[in-house]
């Protein structure tokens, strides 16, 4: 049976491309690898990438050049969820940060395994959270 060996993307879609950038880049302090008017990728930590992509800008197909091939349309809509992992000893910096920037934390969670989850929102309404080791099994 073949195996996974990870998450390589997660997107988001958002109604501001420039909001969501100034809150990724300033906020969450990610540096975007590629973009366009369309989508930005950031390089998430552990060979993972986050995309953001504009609503309703990635329904049709994409042709790429030189035969490179196609990818497929798609869209989103709704509050979404993604968590990021942080290291215990990050924590408290991270709670600075969200407060430097008026980031108000709806939710903390101290888990059975250890570990700890804080959870705040994008401009788009996004639930992010921020995990440390001891929330799963496998993390």
């Amino acid at each position: 049976m073949p195996r996974l060996n990870g998450v390589l993307e997660t997107a988001l879609y958002v109604e501001d491309m420039d909001r969501a950038r100034a809150f990724f880049e300033g906020v969450m302090r990610l540096e975007p690898f590629n973009a366009d008017h369309r989508f930005t990728a950031y390089d998430a930590g552990a060979g993972s990438v986050l995309l953001l992509f504009r609503q309703g800008e990635t329904l049709e197909t994409v042709v790429l050049p030189k035969g490179m091939g196609t990818i497929p349309p798609h869209d989103g809509r709704g509050r979404l969820h993604l968590a990021f992992a942080i290291t215990a000893e990050s924590l408290p910096g991270w709670e600075a940060q969200l407060q430097d920037h008026g980031v108000p934390v709806e939710g903390r969670t101290h888990w059975p395994k250890g570990g700890e989850s804080l959870y705040f929102r994008d401009p788009d309404g996004h639930l992010i959270e921020l995990a440390t080791p001891g929330v799963w099994p496998n993390y």
